[in-house]
């Protein structure tokens, strides 16, 4: 497993090859009490968790998976109101990004994805807090603006090399909130899998083609 990581986090770069650059590609609530090493191994508890119960579980949850040291993040919108969660391995966002890692970096696949997602250096984050898919046009501009505070703190902390928007709507909000923090490195912005498999292809392509990008530009800087 270990060797397989290695592979991979040299495939990725290292951080004396980031330069600050944009690039832009086209296109039930449950409550889980989990383990180390990952929701699968959790035990599913059959009742709808309150609001804020809800948003304790996400929290712990993805705290369990923050690597040590953050290399790249990536930054949703929002926790669906469905109740579904990247880290809780049932969300469409989590399909994708592991259909796309596995395509890059095939031996990946057989693994707790969540864990070598982590030993890559790898964390996602949303910009909202609380879920706003069901909000109106206007609440829910307003709910990512206020949102960027959040975020750039998040970024004074982490400070990762690279941040991928996995949502080009809330591309804007992400570079501003990129500024506030002093942040410098490569910036992404990828269009979201949502439910059409022509949307996850795209998001597939252009995050396999991220991943290819900076592994030649790791070779020419070796």
């Amino acid at each position: 497993m270990k060797s397989k990581i290695d592979a991979c986090n040299s495939s990725l770069g290292s951080e004396a090859n980031v330069e600050h650059r944009t690039i832009i590609r086209g296109r039930t609530d449950r409550a889980v009490t989990f383990a180390r090493d990952g929701p699968e191994r959790g035990v599913i508890k059959n009742r709808r968790p309150k609001r804020r119960e809800a948003a304790l579980l996400r929290e712990q949850l993805q705290k369990l998976y923050r690597p040590t040291r953050v290399r790249i993040l990536f930054v949703g919108e929002a926790p669906p109101a469905s109740g579904r969660f990247f880290y809780n391995a049932d969300s469409g966002l989590y399909r994708a990004v592991r259909d796309a890692f596995i395509t890059a970096f095939p031996g990946l696949a057989g693994d707790n994805f969540l864990n070598s997602f982590r030993s890559l250096g790898c964390y996602l984050v949303d910009l909202c807090a609380e879920p706003v898919d069901r909000l109106e046009r206007k609440p829910r501009r307003d709910a990512c603006v206020k949102g960027e505070t959040r975020l750039s703190r998040m970024l004074r902390r982490l400070r990762p090399r690279v941040v991928i928007a996995v949502v080009q709507s809330i591309g804007s909000n992400v570079r501003r909130s990129e500024r506030r923090a002093k942040w410098s490195g490569l910036h992404v912005e990828l269009p979201y899998p949502g439910r059409w498999h022509h949307h996850r292809n795209a998001f597939v392509r252009a995050l396999v083609s991220l991943f290819r990008e900076m592994k030649c530009r790791t070779n020419r800087g070796h």
